[in-house]
């Protein structure tokens, strides 16, 4: 169970999640993919993930996040249920908080004129994963259980997360995609590869994560999300061909920001 568990909590992560290029959605695709929750298939408009995902730039500093799940689906059930599905039910209405911060990084000069939000002194705003990725990990299974998280020096889109027992969890981002709405949200898609090693037989899934980030006029909150992640069987499982596009799993958060003025440092 606690597997699953982890498929489905680090998302966020994951997701506060990862561009230097930002790769247009066509038109209107992601939110209207949050709106027809739970009808989804997998996404083809993507494109491969290349450099990190650059955030605008209200969305600067730490800050105090409240994620909730607040509704979950399994559509293929009862035929194919993930086993830590009815686990993460319990989790429902439950908030869970934590710290994440997202911060300026130096731009490559070739890349500025595709980044909407690179600013004057060629800097982007960019999620700190592994901080990030680590106080969302220790939330919700507790500091003992999650060891650190490391970022690959070699690229912003592989990552992994160390548990007790010599477990680990690795990330890949492969393919994203973003859209700005009419009404001000900024909305991201991420799909990734993640690989559990430290069972007998390591397991291999494919996890998308769909956010839709408003700015808001007051600053309690001052950002809310909606969050959708998808969960898809990996061409191993042999029910792969069986569920063919579709998610065996769908989970959907609700996610408030607040201003923090706590100094945060790397609790590895």
């Amino acid at each position: 169970m606690l597997l699953f568990t982890i498929k489905a909590v680090l998302s966020f992560c994951l997701i506060v999640l990862f561009l230097l290029a930002s790769v247009d959605a066509k038109a209107g695709e992601l939110s209207e993919r949050l709106a027809h929750f739970p009808q989804w298939e997998k996404l083809t408009s993507v494109q491969p993930a290349t450099g990190d995902l650059v955030y605008p730039e209200w969305m600067a500093g730490n800050w105090q996040v409240t994620s909730t799940l607040v509704d979950l689906a399994a559509p293929l059930a009862p035929d194919i249920v993930t086993p830590g599905f009815e686990g993460n039910r319990q989790q429902l209405n439950k908030p869970v908080s934590f710290l994440v911060r997202f911060v300026k990084e130096r731009s490559p000069v070739t890349k500025l004129k595709f980044l909407p939000w690179s600013n004057n002194k060629g800097e982007t705003l960019v999620a700190d994963r592994a901080f990030n990725s680590l106080n969302l990990a220790r939330a919700y299974l507790g500091d003992e259980a999650v060891l650190a998280v490391k970022v690959d020096p070699d690229s912003p889109n592989r990552q992994i997360t160390f548990l007790r027992g010599d477990r680990q969890l690795v990330s890949i981002v492969t393919a994203r995609a973003t859209e700005n709405t009419s009404d001000g949200k900024f909305i991201t898609t991420e799909v990734f590869q993640q690989l559990f090693k430290g069972s007998s037989r390591p397991y291999l899934n494919s996890v998308e994560s769909t956010t839709a980030y408003q700015q808001l006029s007051t600053s309690n909150p001052a950002i809310e999300a909606d969050q959708v992640t998808a969960v898809y069987l990996s061409p191993q499982d042999p029910n792969y061909f069986t569920a063919g596009s579709r998610p065996v799993a769908l989970y959907r958060y609700r996610l408030e920001f607040f201003p923090s003025q706590v100094i945060t440092t790397n609790k590895e």
